[in-house]
């Protein structure tokens, strides 16, 4: 069978930084109180006229296509996870493929949150190995900053998450023993209400603090549907139950880590680099701790970026091999967990 392989790896990160202690201007809290809780110490921001979700996608993405050793045109299929696009609709699938001159080439939006680059990876992996396509360009990208309460009330998120982009293209790999050997994606909607953005939504409940609050069956037709009760209860901003979130998080994640080494007849000794999504560094820390594998075995960059979801391990994977820590034959595991909940793991022979 054909194994598909990252033949080309990108990333971009806003040039604005924004230290924990930048802001304390908006929100009452500090640098001491954010790291101990997240292991975060700065995250980039976008320029809010100037930088889109679309826009550092491309960046991400012009990088990659050209460690492919491939143009633009040769691209043959796109998938774009983000949970923060630039319109509602359409997704910012086509707007890469407008921007970036490609062909009438298909597009493909993944809404699954921090796993969403994993299982955009999945996906351009079955349709590698089945033959339909040989250049796939697999997008995660995030633009957190214009959709975040900076106030005390939204504290506990909004010092958490970046913004940012990472890329990579799929192509068939030449060698048998290189390329992904196996992905793995899960879900488990009964605490989907833990960790969400309730509105705008076309649910007839809205959710506040896990119940719901209010039932709109009645509002007439063409009546704005969002209003000002859903903004003074904060349902416009992400919602989380952060230590709902820790407990699944590192059970689910090494779970799923072993589910692939199991599948590949593998060992965690075997393991070169651990990526995982770069949700919060002491969820890392204690599925590294699960796994028992060392500090070197194990990549972290969210004391510079913050989580930005979809596009975490793309930009981690892409910052890894500029640093020499991936190499050819390196057994290679990326894992996520996220809102959902959802979670994946895959593992490459580089």
């Amino acid at each position: 069978m054909i194994r598909s392989k990252i033949a080309g790896v990108g990333m971009y990160v806003p040039k604005d930084v924004y230290t924990n202690n930048d802001l304390t201007r908006y929100m009452d809290t500090n640098d001491e109180w954010i790291q101990e809780r997240t292991g975060i110490k700065e995250r980039r921001y976008a320029k809010r006229l100037e930088e889109t979700t679309t826009t550092m996608a491309i960046e991400a993405a012009t990088i990659a296509i050209e460690r492919a050793g491939i143009t633009p045109q040769d691209i043959d299929f796109i998938i774009f996870a983000t949970l923060s696009p630039d319109y509602y609709f359409p997704g910012c699938g086509v707007l890469v493929q407008r921007e970036m001159k490609m062909k009438e080439v298909g597009a493909l939006d993944i809404r699954n949150q921090c796993s969403g680059f994993l299982y955009a990876l999945s996906v351009a992996d079955q349709f590698i190995k089945g033959g339909m396509y040989k250049n796939i360009l697999v997008i995660g990208s995030e633009k957190h900053s214009f959709g975040l309460d900076f106030s005390t009330r939204g504290r506990n998120i909004s010092v958490i998450f970046g913004d940012g982009a990472g890329a990579v293209v799929l192509q068939p790999a030449s060698k048998h023993e290189q390329g992904i050997l196996s992905t793995h994606l899960h879900s488990d909607g009964e605490h989907a209400e833990v960790l969400a953005m309730y509105n705008p939504g076309t649910h007839g409940n809205h959710w506040a603090n896990g119940q719901a609050v209010a039932n709109f069956d009645d509002v007439e037709m063409g009546q704005a549907f969002m209003s000002h009760d859903m903004i003074d209860m904060a349902q416009n901003f992400p919602n989380m139950d952060g230590q709902t979130v820790f407990k699944k998080a590192v059970v689910k994640m090494p779970e799923v880590v072993m589910e692939a080494l199991n599948a590949n007849s593998l060992t965690t000794s075997d393991i070169d680099l651990l990526i995982p999504h770069q949700a919060n560094l002491r969820i890392s820390q204690m599925v590294q701790k699960i796994l028992r594998l060392p500090d070197e075995k194990v990549f972290n960059n969210i004391q510079k970026y913050g989580n930005t979801t979809a596009a975490s391990i793309p930009i981690a994977l892409c910052e890894a091999w500029e640093q020499g820590k991936i190499k050819e034959g390196n057994l290679i595991c990326l894992t996520s967990f996220g809102s959902g909940f959802t979670w994946a793991s895959a593992l490459i022979r580089w």
